[in-house]
């Protein structure tokens, strides 16, 4: 038997079992040490090959599709530098638990530590940032390795879909000839065609008894809150706030938990706690006995520091993927538990409460505050607050949002709020880095349509090369980019109180006319006037293809003095409210 006809057989029944376990997209970078798994995954007839030249790119860009469909997505790349690129976009899929398989090529062992080109270090590449690690056998074609083959690849996708999610690494020492032999048959199973190994995957649950025994302690306790963040599950929304319906605490919902757009119930969804929750009578007020909290960790820092502030309270910590999310180091209670199943068994156990004053104060001061944040509407100038104030109106019902870290992740938690609308929001979450924010959401585009991509300027210009996917494949994109020409977070941090070296070390102003960028990409330019223009673009952006790019210009000083003054006048609203309703 030739060497071709075993690297054949060995790949072909890779790949098959590939499809056979679910995966339907692979992103693909050109190389030499993976032509013959390429030209086996272009050849399969029920698998979507996309090709991108940028292996940085690339993994973020099979990082969004992951993210729209929930579904794993496989990526492909040659040996050397070339895997070394997919680091930081793993690093993200591992922390914000996306499912990744990574196949990466590699020089056979005897041409590893000699000199050989292309040839690095490629065994456990990733570290601990994948859930699992293969170094796969050199191809044979005979019963047994093929055998082999389809069952690591099965083991492979399970173990990257089972929660919590995340990357997976399968390194494949390829000797030359790297041709594979394309025939008709190449597909051909025939022992276990409907998959070799079927994997039966689990959701966490606890017993019956549990459920008893935390409704009854629950049911002491009328000053509960629960504090929502992103939960990968279309169940979760309905399940939620039936449970919170039952116990009368009020949601505070992250922008990513789809809480804040919807057709389920929202007369307990709280939304503007960011700006609330700075003030210390409102936190004195507010004071929780038990904290429930469902999810990734939420972005609002004030939010963060109120949950930290309140030690004595029972914190109960929700997790289907077994996780330890506890930075503050309080729960008392971690459940390792599906979140949708966790609200509907809970539900069951708890007796429907009658409404407390703790859920209208919540309420009332919610609606004070939108009630003081709603001038913004009346800003004259260009702001990025009162753009993502806008948003929630100005977007179609069903579109996709994807917000972009820093500044704008946080503008949308303060300003963006509840509505009818059925929008679905994302972003890169797990590390909280700007890496690879124009590919993540040109990945989702695939998917989630239309999509609106909202982020600063360093962020663009950090993933400016990510655009070539959307020329490549045709995928229609809004990019509403707020240049404010520099780190925007910075001016709220305490670093801009040192004026003598804030603009070189963290204002960093890019200077950059980024209109040539994007026609370099064929894309579309538009520097936005003003808030008239603005609407005007947004509502023929419904019906735009391919790259549209809006630039809004702002002030970074301007952005920090606007947001410090709704910040003060909603707290001194907030005070004289409190101080009332204690007298």
């Amino acid at each position: 038997m030739n060497h071709q006809e075993s690297l054949t057989a060995y790949i072909a029944a890779f790949v098959g079992e590939l499809v056979l376990s679910g995966i339907t997209d692979v992103v693909v970078s050109p190389g030499s040490r993976s032509t013959p798994m390429a030209l086996v995954m272009a050849e399969h007839p029920d698998l979507n090959v996309h090709i991108h030249v940028d292996e940085r790119s690339a993994a973020f860009f099979a990082l969004g599709i992951a993210k729209a469909t929930n579904r794993t997505v496989a990526i492909l790349c040659t040996s050397g530098t070339a895997a070394a690129n997919y680091f930081p976009a793993i690093v993200e899929a591992r922390y914000s638990r996306v499912p990744v398989l990574v196949l990466t090529a590699d020089r056979p062992h005897e041409l590893r530590e000699v000199g050989a080109p292309q040839a690095i270090d490629q065994i456990h590449l990733y570290g601990k940032h994948v859930k699992w690690f293969a170094e796969m056998a050199l191809p044979e074609k005979n019963d047994e390795m093929i055998r082999y083959a389809r069952t690591v690849c099965s083991r492979a996708a399970s173990y990257a879909a089972s929660a919590p999610a995340g990357p997976v690494h399968l390194n494949f020492p390829f000797r030359e000839p790297l041709i594979p032999k394309m025939d008709e048959e190449l597909f051909a199973v025939s022992e276990r065609p409907e998959g070799y190994v079927q994997v039966h995957n689990g959701e966490l649950n606890i017993n019956e008894m549990e459920y008893q025994e935390i409704a009854e302690r629950l049911a002491g306790k009328a000053k509960g809150i629960i504090v929502c963040g992103n939960v990968a599950d279309e169940r979760f929304a309905i399940a939620v706030t039936k449970l919170a319906n039952q116990l009368k605490y009020p949601i505070l919902a992250d922008p990513l938990s789809q809480l804040r757009s919807g057709q389920h119930a929202n007369d307990q969804i709280i939304d503007t706690y960011d700006t609330f929750l700075r003030n210390e009578d409102a936190k004195s007020y507010l004071k929780p006995d038990v904290i429930i909290r469902i999810g990734s960790m939420p972005v609002s820092k004030a939010l963060t520091i109120f949950i930290k502030g309140n030690p004595n309270a029972d914190q109960f910590v929700v997790d289907g993927g077994g996780g330890w999310r506890d930075p503050a180091i309080l729960s008392t209670d971690m459940i390792f538990c599906n979140e949708a199943i966790f609200c509907e068994k809970l539900s069951a156990y708890s007796k429907p409460r009658v409404e407390t004053g703790y859920l209208d104060a919540w309420k009332k001061v919610n609606d004070l505050t939108k009630e003081n944040m709603s001038p913004i509407r009346d800003i004259p100038e260009l702001s990025e607050g009162k753009l993502f104030y806008q948003l929630a109106e100005m977007l179609p019902d069903g579109a996709a949002l994807f917000v972009g870290n820093s500044m704008p992740i946080r503008d949308l938690d303060s300003f963006f709020l509840t509505n009818g609308k059925s929008i679905k929001i994302m972003a890169n979450r797990g590390a909280n880095g700007i890496d690879g924010t124009v590919s993540t959401a040109l990945g989702a585009a695939m998917y989630s349509k239309p999509l609106y991509l909202v982020l600063g300027d360093l962020t663009f210009f950090h993933d400016l090369n990510g655009l070539w996917a959307a020329m490549k494949h045709q995928i229609n994109i809004n990019i509403i980019l707020i240049n404010n020409n520099g780190g925007g977070i910075f001016s709220f941090l305490p670093q801009s109180e040192h004026p003598k070296h804030f603009e070189l070390l963290f204002g960093t102003p890019l200077n950059i006319e980024f209109e040539h960028a994007v026609k370099m990409f064929n894309g579309q330019f538009t520097k936005i006037k003003d808030w008239d223009h603005f609407q005007i673009e947004m509502e023929k952006s419904r019906d735009a293809a391919g790259i549209n790019v809006y630039e809004i210009v702002t002030n970074r000083d301007k952005n920090r003095d606007e947001h410090r003054g709704f910040w003060h006048v909603v707290s001194q609203e907030i005070s004289n409210f409190v101080k009332g309703e204690q007298k």
